[in-house]
């Protein structure tokens, strides 16, 4: 048997055990990840209730107390502005506004200083 054959051979019957060498990595089960969400808004829908607007927004993740803000616009204009203070034992706001007539209505939310989301009803083309 030529010697090229008898490596091929012994290849053969060594490649089931040397397939099960493996690699052991310390720990075998890493530490947990430490992982802090910035704060979000979840769940925010705007929905007209007759002749007012009526925006539902819930904030998740860590947060340190403060004001969760809504700037009201129909298009380009602003309508107004409101807020409500949120913990995190009070998570859930809901703003009115006044608006009689159909239009192209946004409202953008603020927490902290930061927009978090805009969320928009469209009732007429912008």
């Amino acid at each position: 048997m030529p010697r090229s054959t008898r490596l091929l051979a012994l290849a053969c019957l060594l490649a089931p055990a040397l397939s099960a060498c493996r690699y052991t990595f310390l720990p075998v089960v890493p530490a947990p990840a430490q992982v802090t969400l910035p704060t979000r808004v979840t769940a925010a829908t705007l929905e007209r209730d007759g002749d007012t607007l009526v925006l539902r927004a819930r904030v998740d993740g860590e947060f340190t107390p403060g004001y969760l803000g809504v700037a009201w616009f129909d298009g380009a204009r602003e309508l107004g502005r409101d807020s409500v203070y949120l913990d995190p034992a009070q998570r859930g706001a809901t703003f009115r506004l006044d608006a009689p007539d159909p239009g192209a209505f946004r409202a953008v939310l603020t927490f902290g200083g930061n927009v978090l989301r805009q969320v928009e009803l469209y009732e007429v083309q912008p």
